[in-house]
């Protein structure tokens, strides 16, 4: 019988890497933007220089988990220095999955605008990073498919006069970065852009006397009864026999690319047995979620589920004091309240959750909350407090690089169910 979590890709030691959505205007995800830690957080030996070793960290990421893993069939928008740039990186790399990222810090002289008509010219979208007006970015400004303004950086009078002074009639998109509430997103559209990045799409928007419906307290309660360990497997296939929606999705996610099987499972008695009440308790908790987020960014769900995954897979670590089970759930339901549009505290009081995972989720203490803020900190990026997180937790940060890359591939087989 599998366990449910696949093969772990082989990940070098300098595979260290997150990516942050990017979303058209009508939330639909167009990209994601990569995040490396740099060389030296990575282990390379103090001789090499700063962009070797972004380099190098570019090629073994890239080579050893996958585009397809990391972005799935979106582009990836990557960082690239100037040196990056002047050795010509970007040719390396797939133009059809990747957003060359011009750091603001680059200056424009005739050494990197002849690199950058060459990559452009090779078919390579550009893209301009916290764009500041300044006149000789013009050059860069014309090569450019995609300009991004930073909303925490510049004033909205400051951005407001350097889209005054972009020439008019070009076919390149605006894009809002650090868009971080829902006014600020409807705002940037207003203004001309049309993708938007930030966790806009994570905050509630929580209408004052607007109730959980008894509909959605059904789902709730589901997800709830699936948290605990004395759940009946029997129940569980019940309720997968009788409804065709689900069991039409539990055969298409035990013969995703994720399982790997020789040969495909044709029967819901088989998918049940080959998936063990482990693996099911996950795919129910996905279906009840996925319900209760109809009509909000898909996302929200692919987030909801590598946080799951990720605390789960952590779980199975030797110096975890956490149950995997536990673990899962409190990643699972993270962002409960942006898909209910609920205060979290609410949705918890219909739960019968432990008062631990409750005290995480609403009042982030306890060990559970710990866990959960080291894969926030890892999917924002922030290396730095995952070094001091995973420290503080006694766990090897050496071990967490392979188990994201495995969550993101479970994510992207439950968001093709």
């Amino acid at each position: 019988m599998a366990n449910g979590t696949g093969p772990r890709p082989a990940v070098s030691r300098a595979a260290w890497i997150a990516r942050q959505p990017i979303f058209d205007d009508r939330k639909r995800i167009y990209a994601y933007e990569l995040l490396f830690r740099d060389g030296a957080a990575a282990g390379f030996t103090p001789g090499m220089d700063g962009d070797q070793a972004t380099a190098k960290v570019l090629e073994n990421t890239l080579l050893n988990i996958g585009m397809d893993v990391i972005s799935g069939d979106r582009k990836a928008f990557v960082n690239f220095t100037r040196n990056l740039l002047l050795k010509r990186v970007p040719l390396l790399l797939p133009r059809e999955n990747v957003v060359v990222e011009i750091l603001e810090d680059v200056t424009p002289d005739e050494e990197l605008l002849a690199a950058c008509r060459e990559i452009a010219a090779a078919g390579y979208l550009l893209a301009l990073d916290d764009f500041i007006w300044m006149p000789e970015l013009e050059p860069l400004i014309a090569l450019a498919g995609i300009i991004k303004f930073d909303f925490r950086l510049s004033t909205m009078d400051e951005i407001i006069e350097y889209l005054a002074r972009l020439p008019s009639g070009s076919p390149r998109r605006l894009l809002a970065e650090k868009v971080e509430t829902n006014e600020e997103f409807e705002q940037a559209r207003d203004l001309g852009f049309t993708l938007f990045q930030g966790y806009f799409f994570c905050r509630p928007e929580v209408v004052e006397g607007r109730e959980i419906s008894s509909s959605q307290l059904t789902r709730l309660q589901v997800m709830g009864e699936l948290g605990r360990e004395s759940f009946d497997f029997g129940t569980l296939e019940q309720i997968v026999s009788h409804d065709v929606s689900t069991s039409y999705k539990l055969l298409r996610y035990i013969n995703s690319p994720f399982f790997a099987k020789p040969s495909p499972i044709t029967s819901i008695r088989q998918a049940l047995v080959y998936m063990g009440e482990q693996e099911l308790r996950r795919f129910m908790a996905l279906m009840t979620i996925s319900s209760l987020a109809a009509g909000k960014p898909g996302e929200l769900i692919t987030i909801s589920c590598i946080r799951g995954k990720f605390c789960e897979l952590i779980g199975a670590l030797p110096a975890c004091r956490a149950r995997p089970a536990e673990l899962f759930t409190v990643g699972m339901f993270s962002l409960l309240d942006a898909i209910m549009d609920q205060p979290m505290s609410a949705i918890m009081a219909q739960l019968p959750l432990s008062d631990e995972l409750k005290a995480a989720l609403t009042e982030h203490r306890g060990m559970l909350a710990g866990y959960l803020a080291l894969v926030i900190a890892w999917e924002l990026g922030k290396w730095n407090a995952v070094s001091r997180i995973a420290a503080r937790l006694h766990l090897d940060e050496a071990e967490l690089p392979p188990l994201f890359a495995e969550a993101c591939r479970w994510a992207d087989a439950v968001a093709a169910v």
